[in-house]
């Protein structure tokens, strides 16, 4: 049975639903040609048959218990707002950089939007389904908050740009220019091996400890904003960094983050929980698998 986080571990990486859409969509019976290799053709029932025994168990699985939510829902009432399910589609993007980037991804799954959509208005109908059913108190979200308390806090991140170049007599050159007054920006252009980043004046972003190699972020980290390093050597060469911002660690305080700790804990609860549950919920409805049965 599938897991509660199936928009990423199931339907998009394993299963599209691009896929089921295919395996309901073409008749049995249709000899239309999809496809041919010297004039045989190879038709959409071929196709839909091999579908149907490699992944149609799991596809008409995932169609029942998502249409088991679906009745669940209505009979307690229970619906999700266009504008939850937007909030959660942006985390998503986020968590892939972007939603350029989740675009690529969700394409070479042949998924669309709407496909994407639907299953995070499936996940959150099942959060809400559920959340009496975990029984969450008061104090096992301070207990979870407690345990986890790193999670909320703020770590130490620094803000900064890098010119790489190869040796570190090109490195005290593009210092001396800084210093005489040239433009960052325009220099990481001229000299900066970092093709990924040399166009947007060597910006890195924002970073926290041990996302960079030691020696480079031991700089970032000690010098100061506006400020400029003496040639850092890396295995990718010599970096002159200026950083351009600091974010100072901050220690979580629950009552800033307990509806942040709540929502984590009920997401690990469901996933704990939720093939308990739907097994119970499946004896109380009446189903014809014709694969299965």
């Amino acid at each position: 049975m599938k897991e509660i986080r199936m928009i990423k571990t199931i339907k998009m990486i394993v299963l599209p639903l691009a896929l089921s859409a295919m395996l309901v969509g073409c008749s049995s019976g249709n000899s239309s040609m999809i496809a041919s290799v010297d004039g045989e053709k190879i038709t959409e029932a071929e196709l839909n048959e091999a579908l149907t025994a490699q992944y149609g168990v799991e596809v008409l699985d995932t169609l029942i218990t998502d249409k088991i939510i679906e009745l669940e829902a209505e009979k307690l009432d229970v619906s999700v707002t266009d504008e939850e399910i937007e909030e959660e589609y942006e985390d998503y993007t986020n968590e892939y950089g972007g939603e350029e980037a989740f675009l690529e991804v969700i394409s070479s799954y042949n998924m669309a939007v709407e496909d994407v959509k639907e299953d995070i208005k499936v996940y959150l109908l099942t959060l809400k389904l559920m959340e009496d059913y975990v029984e969450i108190t008061d104090e096992e979200v301070e207990t979870y908050f407690e345990e986890n308390k790193a999670t909320y806090g703020q770590a130490a991140e620094v803000e900064a740009n890098h010119i790489l170049v190869e040796d570190e007599k090109t490195a005290q050159e593009v210092i001396g220019k800084l210093n005489a007054g040239e433009d960052f920006a325009e220099l990481a252009k001229e000299y900066s091996t970092d093709t990924a980043t040399k166009e947007d004046g060597g910006n890195l972003g924002y970073f926290g400890k041990g996302e960079m190699e030691e020696a480079f972020e031991n700089a970032a980290f000690t010098i100061e904003i506006d400020s400029v390093s003496e040639p850092v050597e890396t295995d990718y060469g010599f970096h002159v960094i200026k950083v351009t911002d600091k974010i100072e660690e901050k220690e979580a305080e629950f009552e800033d983050v307990k509806d942040t700790v709540y929502q984590d804990l009920l997401d690990s609860k469901v996933n704990e929980q939720y093939s308990t549950w739907l097994e119970e919920k499946m004896e109380e409805y009446k189903i014809e698998n014709k694969l299965t049965d």
